[in-house]
């Protein structure tokens, strides 16, 4: 799980749980499957934009552009 994925991860966790919502609810109120829901809360990689997206309108939320440092980046590889 890289830095990005463990932060979107981190927040629909939080989201849900101040939603009071369990993964199966949660899944069944955005329309997508409760399998989605546990993979993208344990940081799966691969997962499809336009369901996570689908999820995250639930909370006021979708994924844009995020600016990166490069030079970070750089020194995190090396």
């Amino acid at each position: 799980m890289n830095k990005d994925n463990s932060t979107l991860s981190r927040f629909i966790k939080e989201k849900r749980k101040q939603a009071n919502l369990t993964q199966p609810e949660l899944a069944a109120k955005a329309g997508v499957g409760l399998r989605f829901v546990r993979d993208l809360e344990q940081g799966k990689a691969t997962l499809k934009m336009d369901k996570v997206n689908q999820l995250l309108k639930l909370f006021g939320h979708e994924l844009g552009p995020v600016p990166v440092n490069r030079k970070s980046l750089l020194h995190e590889e090396s």
